[in-house]
């Protein structure tokens, strides 16, 4: 009995809101248990009026960090002792590691989207690119864009155009890069605009499990060959919008490969060690068919 009872198990999870769509919890506990370490992976559903109070409890609990997505990415920040470099620079933090109290952010996003794109640089470089979205996930996406692709445009699609435009002098002020183009999110409105790019990529939530239905644009003119479309929407992993693009002969990159490419990089902050990727991204493919 008491070799099956661990004392010392280290807890870490995850803060969002919804939190039921999220395949964190199977890829982290996987790796866990490949890697035979005492850790156990939660997902924890914090409403934003609820953050602070939550960062409290990390505290007392001696939780040893956590990952962050959808609303809290940028909110966060405020509640943090110290902040990475690159998570500053892109006012958007997705991982935090306690260490004895003290709680450092993170940004990990920009590797998972990083090894996405990699094998399609020669494509994209140099390029119009369209972005949906103008949050926390965009903010990560505009950066790891400007660093490793040197896009001849980036057009941030937004519901806000304000947001959008705010986020537009953010980089422009931080990253020197001012070739942005700014458009509402109507759809009937930004057909041009989606055939010009090279790249699409959706950082929004729209298309996200239980809302699958939903699609940033269902206007099938909007894409066309030799495209490339990107929807960190993780689940379904099939989204509409990927159906739509690939109906139109674009080529879909579902959000499956980011999100385990971020992860891995988060579970080294908290353990130390190498997350086997290969193995976790076969093990959760088959566990979504199933």
């Amino acid at each position: 009995m008491k070799d099956n009872f661990r004392l010392n198990t280290k807890i870490v999870g995850l803060f969002a809101h919804p939190v039921k769509h999220s395949f964190s919890p199977y890829i982290h506990n996987l790796a866990f248990e490949l890697k035979d370490l005492d850790y156990i992976y939660m997902p924890f559903d914090i409403s934003n009026s609820n953050l602070k109070n939550a960062i409290k409890g990390v505290i007392s609990l001696g939780i040893a960090g956590f990952n962050v997505t959808i609303p809290h990415k940028e909110n966060i920040i405020q509640f943090l002792d110290n902040v990475s470099e690159e998570a500053s620079l892109i006012g958007s933090v997705n991982t935090v590691v306690n260490d004895m109290g003290k709680l450092t952010g993170y940004n990990t996003d920009v590797y998972g989207i990083l090894e996405t794109l990699k094998p399609f640089k020669k494509q994209i470089n140099g390029e119009t690119i369209t972005l949906f979205g103008a949050g926390g996930a965009a903010r990560a996406v505009i950066y790891c864009l400007i660093k490793n692709f040197k896009p001849k445009n980036i057009i941030i699609i937004n519901r806000t155009e304000a947001k959008a435009d705010s986020l537009k002098e953010y980089f422009k002020s931080k990253m020197k890069f001012d070739a942005f183009k700014i458009f509402a999110l109507v759809p009937s409105d930004i057909v041009e605009v989606l055939q010009e790019s090279k790249l699409i990529i959706n950082s929004t939530s729209i298309g996200m499990f239980p809302d699958v239905d939903d699609s940033v644009t269902t206007v099938k003119d909007s894409f066309k060959k030799n495209q490339i479309i990107f929807d960190m929407v993780y689940n379904p992993v099939r989204t509409k919008l990927l159906e739509i693009a690939e109906s139109a002969g674009a080529l879909p990159l579902d959000g499956l490969n980011m999100l385990v490419y971020q992860a891995s990089e988060s579970f080294k902050l908290w353990t130390g060690h190498e997350m086997p990727i290969e193995n976790i991204l076969k093990s959760l493919q088959l566990y979504i068919k199933n």
